[in-house]
């Protein structure tokens, strides 16, 4: 399978020069240039974008408002110009110089164009729910990745102790909560210019020149490569351009932040054009390890990527793209956050354990942001890839072959005790992961009332330990792992340097067929049937070999090692076939309302634990090392509105139903490594998302959303027991009718920017300011429901004042939660459930200055 799917990959590269050599017919190119301005004021207008119509050939106008077009079309033909605020319009040419004048409309909302169903539409004509975040938008806010990101769109979920064990969750389903396991694919799709991203850890990098974020929300799988079960991030950067054009900003504030980020492009010829972008980011830490006296928890990526753009007619568009991120935090280490009494008994409580070693915590808080971990930390996060997309115009449609290649390296050392007394010593799970992918699809009308795509698509990857991952424990285990009053625990050396060594790998191969039509049964009314068809098959490795420790062959010492590490070795395999799709009903009632109805089924891949498995009796529970596909039945019902020509107010309600839901559930036995898979029998997810925006004038803008999500267990008979129920008669439980993990039952957003002309030493432009509020309510951070790891809810505003000169330079002073709320993002049991647990923090109040200048 592995031959067939390279096969498959590298016959998509190669096909690619046929395609061209069958397209190629010779062009005569011409220049069209000409000046954008405001047809009351004669103001140029900096930023409107003119493309000519039924092409993709467009650009922007620079700092004096003016264009220019390298086309092969003969003239006349038909220029769209729009700009925020103004009338779009379409104007016929007939030479090639032309002046074009906007009138502005403070009573019309400029539709957002996306390209989430692999053409080019407005975003409310959509039957999708669907939230867009322009990039100049999310650079204005600060929301330099998907973390910030979520603070702009409610129903998305994003928890990280570090990059690898990151959960993006929309509707609070995708990924497991809490620890990262390898062995199951990701809920939501990540999608980078069209380049499926496999790792959670990619989620952490930093947007680097984003033209616009899509989320989606509920399955995607008739119109995207990879089959997602709650969603996709359809994320695009901005393309090379034969215009020439850069941007460079720079950005300080307090924590000792500094961001850089810069972009060049232009034409290298008459066909080919080229883009380099860069982001550089460092921030203090902002946690204080009094053990190494170092900061930890910071800020430090560097991010590049290029682009080259060539383009031999005007019926073809090829795109390369290579990037590479280097993330290279100190960190990460996290307070404790409280203590719970388990059901062990008296000796086994955490406090009486740390009391016994005469230790104390150097904090009574975890928000005075000081640790004390004896474990030097980090967490190398290095990422990038390659990819070739070509777009070649057939008929009435695109065809489309997007090839890919990705690899992720990870090199972490972190403390898993939270304390700073040697239990575990040493956790590096060191990793490195490489994927290929293919995908070729036609999108297009097949006759006047029916459009659509069909495609096929393909995923290999190789993840595995590099070369070796290590965990370690120190001299104060015996008095954590101690289970009995035997002296023997108290063994001179027993658990010094005791450890693992793990090799494990999975291979894994997904293969699909894709297809969604639209067909137009009348002109208001569509009905869009979507089906899918997967293969996915898993592959796993997995053999760790105890070290260390007191070496004896005394029997009743060896059974207290083993109670800690032992080695253990297994290999599996897991393959799975299924169908699913969608049938979505589609009604246009006008250009003002559109409704529409979808019922779905979709499947989430079977999975694999690749973390060691729970023993019993000294046995492996082999029968834990598979875990069932997902299987989701989604309803949805919504409508897209606009109340007035100046506004947008959109309503869904959706319902989810999950079978064999894949959860991550912990295990007090240390040598299951960031715990292992379950599945719960039943999941069910339900709720109902308002979100609305509305420009009041061509001065002030506000925009809303809010959502209402339950989800909970419908039936999981064989749950582990939360942290305080440790120890007790029970090692599982019945959690049925418990709620999910990292699920606010309220939580939203609202925001509002006005602005006003003026001028600011002598350039001319517009003064703005914004605020923005993010609220979420309680929710719970333990995959079994607990009385203990609950998380308050808690609101943050965000602000920012500025000036935008019509030449291209921007000031603005901006900050981020302005009521320094000290609030918790997740709670975690320390390995062992001796009753600690760590409180992942929120940022404090931050604040800072960014000057950005384009041309």
């Amino acid at each position: 399978m592995k031959q067939i799917f390279k096969s498959v990959f590298f016959i998509g590269v190669l096909i690619l020069p046929f395609l061209l050599s069958a397209q190629n017919t010779p062009t005569i190119n011409a220049t069209v240039s000409g000046v954008v301005v405001d047809a009351q004021t004669n103001e140029k207008l900096v930023g409107a974008t003119v493309s000519i119509k039924g092409t993709t050939n467009g650009a922007a106008t620079d700092a004096n408002g003016e264009f220019s077009l390298i086309t092969g079309q003969k003239l006349p033909f038909t220029l769209i110009v729009s700009f925020v605020g103004y009338v779009k319009k379409e104007i016929l040419i007939n030479e090639s110089k032309v002046e074009i004048k906007l009138e502005q409309d403070v009573n019309k909302l400029e539709d957002v164009v996306v390209s989430s169903r692999r053409r080019q539409e407005a975003v409310q004509d959509i039957p999708i729910p669907i939230s867009v975040i322009r990039g100049a938008t999310a650079e204005d806010a600060g929301a330099f990745n998907v973390n910030r990101l979520k603070e702009l769109v409610p129903t998305v979920q994003l928890y990280a102790s570090n990059a690898r064990n990151t959960t993006l969750n929309i509707r609070g389903l995708g990924s497991t909560f809490g620890l990262t396991n390898d062995g199951i694919d990701p809920g939501v799709g990540f999608y980078v210019d069209g380049v499926y991203y496999a790792r959670p850890a990619a989620t952490a990098l930093d947007f680097v020149d984003i033209d616009r974020v899509e989320v989606l929300r509920g399955p995607q799988g008739t119109l995207f490569g990879k089959n997602t079960t709650s969603g996709a991030f359809n994320i695009t950067t901005r393309e090379a351009s034969f215009t020439p054009s850069a941007s460079f900003e720079l950005s300080y504030g307090n924590y000792g932040y500094i961001q850089a980020k810069g972009s060049l492009s232009g034409p290298l010829s008459k066909k080919l054009a080229a883009r380099l972008s860069f982001s550089g980011t460092q921030r203090d830490g902002l946690l204080y390890n009094i053990k190494t006296q170092q900061h930890m928890n910071d800020i430090n990526n560097l991010g590049v990527r290029g682009q080259l753009l060539y383009t031999p007619t005007d019926k073809i568009k090829i795109t390369f793209i290579g990037d590479y991120t280097d993330q290279k935090p100190n960190g990460y280490g996290w307070p404790v956050a409280g203590v719970v009494t388990t059901k062990r008994a008296a000796y086994r409580q955490f406090n009486a354990i740390i009391a016994d070693l005469n230790y104390k915590l150097p904090y009574s808080s975890p928000f005075e942001r000081i640790v004390d971990l004896d474990t030097p930390s980090k967490a190398d996060n290095q990422l990038g890839g390659a990819s070739v997309n070509a777009d070649i115009k057939i008929g009435n449609g695109t065809l489309t072959s997007t090839s890919a290649w990705r690899y992720w390296k990870w090199t972490p050392l972190n403390d898993r005790d939270y304390t700073g007394l040697p239990i575990f010593t040493i956790s590096s799970g060191n990793s490195v992961h490489e994927q290929w992918s293919q995908e070729i699809r036609y999108s297009g009308k097949i006759s006047s009332k029916v459009s659509g795509v069909v495609g096929v698509f393909g995923l290999w990857q190789d993840l595995k330990s590099d070369p070796v991952q290590t965990e370690e424990a120190g001299s104060a285990q015996w008095r954590f792992a101690q289970s009995s009053t035997s002296a023997l625990w108290k063994t001179p050396g027993l658990f010094d340097n005791f450890g693992i060594r793990t090799t494990n790998r999975i291979q894994s191969t997904s293969l699909a067929v894709f297809s969604q039509a639209d067909w137009a049964i009348t002109e208001k009314l569509h009905v869009l049937p979507g089906v899918r068809y997967n293969y996915d098959k898993k592959v796993a490795n997995y053999k760790r070999e105890t070290y260390g420790g007191l070496q004896t062959t005394d029997a009743a010492l060896v059974a207290l090692k083993n109670g800690v590490y032992t080695n253990q070795a297994f290999d599996t395999e897991a393959t799975n076939g299924n169908f699913s799709g969608q049938l979505t009903l589609q009604y246009k009632a006008n250009s003002n309302l559109n409704a529409f109805a979808t019922y779905a089924i979709s499947y989430k891949p079977v999975g694999i634990n690749i973390g060691g498995l729970p023993t019993a009796n000294g046995q492996i529970l082999l029968d834990l090392a598979t875990v069932k596909p997902e299987f989701v039945k989604h309803i949805e019902v919504g409508l897209k509105t606009k109340p007035s020509a100046n506004s947008v107010l959109n309503i869904v309600f959706f319902d989810d139903e999950i079978k064999d839901y894949q959860t991550q559930v912990q295990t007090p036995e240390p040598g299951v490594n960031r715990g292992y898979l379950a599945n719960a029998e039943k999941v069910r997810v339900r709720g109902i998302e308002l979100d609305g925006n509305i420009r009041a004038s061509s001065h002030f803008t506000f925009n809303a959303a809010v959502a209402y999500t339950d989800g909970k267990y419908v039936s999981f008979i064989n749950a582990p027991v939360p942290l305080e129920e440790v120890g007790g008669a029970q090692a599982f439980k019945d959690v049925s009718g418990g709620v999910l993990p990292g699920i606010s039952k309220w939580s939203g957003s609202v925001g509002a920017e006005a602005s006003a002309k003026g001028s600011l030493l002598g350039l001319k432009g517009n003064y703005f300011a914004a605020l923005d509020v993010y609220f979420r309510s309680k929710f719970s951070s333990s995959p079994s429901p607990s009385e203990f790891l609950n998380i308050d809810g808690y609101s943050l505003l965000n602000g920012r004042v500025g000036f935008r000169a019509s030449n291209g330079i921007s000031l603005l002073f901006w900050s981020r939660n302005l009521g320094n709320k000290d609030y918790f993002e997740q709670l975690l049991a320390a390995p062992g459930s001796a009753g600690q647990y760590a409180g992942i923090l929120g940022d404090p109040r931050t604040y800072g200055t960014t000057l950005r200048y384009s041309f």
